[in-house]
C-alpha cells in the first residue's frame, strides 16, 4: 500500500476528552435505564437498553454534526473538532449496541436468519404508517461502520483527502436515514413526545448552525476584483494581521490565504493537505502556518511541511504595487517558493520571489 500505518497517540488532552465521553455515556445510560425502571416497571432491561442507546446515539450524532459550523463561527470550539473522530467512533459503538440488541430482540428468537428476518418480515414499502423503518437504521449503521473503520489517518492517506472526505460526507445521508428511522419507529410504536421533540430540536439546531455558518462564509466568498493583468488586490501589507491571514477568493471560488509573518508575506491555497481544512483560519505558530483543524504545519516560504513530513501546498506569486499587496490567482506547483519580504520591496510592478 502507498500509506504507512501509525498507531494513534493519546496525549493528556485526548485522554481527558475520551474519559469525559465515556463517563457521560455511562451516566446517560444508567440514568435512562434507572428512570425507565421507575416510570415503566413493565419494561424489560433489553427494551430499556435499546431505547437508551438509541437516544444517546441520536444525541451524539447531533453534537457531531454541530461541531463543524460551530468552529467556523467561533474558534473556541476547535478543541472539539480535534477530537471529533473519537466522538464519531463512540457514537457508532453506541449505535451498534442499539442495533445488535434490536436485531436480537425482534429477529433472532425465531427460526429465520436474523438478517433475512430484518428485511423479509415487513415489505410494506408503499405504506408510510407501516414502512419497514428498521431497514433504514441498518443502512445508516453500515455508513457509520464505514466511517468508523476509515477514521484513522492511514485511510486518509491511502484513499487521498478528496475521496476520504467524500466518503465521510455520507454522514448526512446516514443522518437522513436515522431521522426517518426514528420518526417512522415512533409512528408505528408507542407514541411519546420526547423523541419527536429531540428530532425537531436537533434537526432545527443543526440546520440553523449550517445556514448561519454558510451565510457568514459566503459573505467573504465574493470574487475579488482582478486587475487588467489578472492579479488580485489584497490590501496594504499591514492590513494583513501579523501571524494570520486574509483570504481572497479568485474567480471560480478558489480561496487563497495570504499570510504575514513580520515582514514576510506568502500566499497558500486555503485547503490543508490533510483533510482540506481551512488553512486561512489558522495562525503562524513556531514559524509555520498551522491548520486550525488538526495542527498540520507548512512553511510560509514554500508551502512545504517541515521534515520529516512531506505534505506540500500550492503557493501563489505575490507582489507589492503602489503599496498594495497583490496575488496572482494562478497556482504554482505545490512546494514552490513564492513568499516576499514586504519591508525590502518598493512599489515595483514585478513580483519578487525569495
Amino acid at each position: 500500500m502507498g500509506a504507512s500505518y501509525t498507531a494513534v497517540g493519546w496525549n493528556r488532552q485526548k485522554k481527558k476528552y475520551d474519559w469525559f465521553i465515556f463517563g457521560f455515556c455511562v451516566l446517560y445510560l444508567s440514568l435512562f435505564v434507572g428512570v425507565t425502571a421507575i416510570i415503566n416497571p413493565d419494561y424489560t432491561f433489553e427494551t430499556a437498553l435499546i431505547r437508551s442507546t438509541s437516544t444517546l446515539a441520536l444525541l451524539l450524532l447531533h453534537v457531531i454534526l454541530s461541531i463543524g459550523p460551530l468552529c467556523r463561527l467561533n474558534n473556541k470550539f476547535l478543541p472539539l473538532l480535534y477530537n471529533r473522530r473519537h466522538l464519531g467512533v463512540t457514537m457508532f459503538t453506541v449505535a451498534l449496541v442499539h442495533g445488535s440488541f434490536s436485531i436480537f430482540q425482534f429477529h433472532a428468537l425465531g427460526n429465520t436468519n436474523p438478517f433475512v428476518s430484518l428485511f423479509a418480515s415487513n415489505t410494506q414499502f408503499g405504506s408510510l404508517s407501516q414502512f419497514p423503518f428498521q431497514a433504514l437504521g441498518f443502512f445508516a449503521l453500515i455508513i457509520f461502520f464505514l466511517m468508523a473503520i476509515t477514521s484513522h489517518d492511514f485511510w486518509l492517506a491511502f484513499l487521498s483527502p478528496r475521496i476520504w472526505k467524500t466518503l465521510h460526507m455520507a454522514v448526512y445521508v446516514a443522518y437522513a436515514l436515522v431521522v426517518m428511522h426514528v420518526a417512522l419507529g415512533i409512528m408505528q410504536g408507542e407514541p411519546t413526545p420526547l423523541i419527536p421533540l429531540m428530532l425537531i430540536a436537533g434537526f432545527g439546531s443543526v440546520a440553523l448552525l449550517h445556514i448561519v455558518a454558510g451565510w457568514r462564509e459566503r459573505a467573504g466568498d465574493r470574487d475579488a476584483a482582478a486587475g487588467a493583468d489578472g492579479w488580485i488586490a489584497v490590501g496594504p501589507p499591514l492590513s494583513i494581521p501579523d501571524k494570520c491571514a486574509r483570504i481572497v477568493t479568485a474567480a471560480g471560488g478558489e480561496r487563497i490565504a495570504v499570510f504575514r509573518d513580520g515582514d514576510q508575506i506568502g500566499a497558500l491555497t486555503n485547503l490543508c493537505a490533510h483533510q482540506n481544512g481551512p488553512i486561512g483560519e489558522g495562525r503562524i505558530i513556531d514559524g509555520c502556518v498551522t491548520c486550525p483543524w488538526h495542527g498540520y504545519q507548512y512553511r510560509l516560504a514554500d508551502g512545504c511541511a517541515p521534515p520529516p513530513f512531506t505534505e506540500k501546498l500550492a503557493t501563489y506569486r505575490l507582489r507589492i504595487r503602489a503599496g498594495v499587496v497583490e496575488v496572482d490567482p494562478r497556482p504554482l506547483p505545490p512546494g514552490t517558493p513564492a513568499a516576499i519580504a514586504s519591508a525590502r520591496l518598493s512599489s515595483a510592478d514585478l513580483p519578487v520571489v525569495l
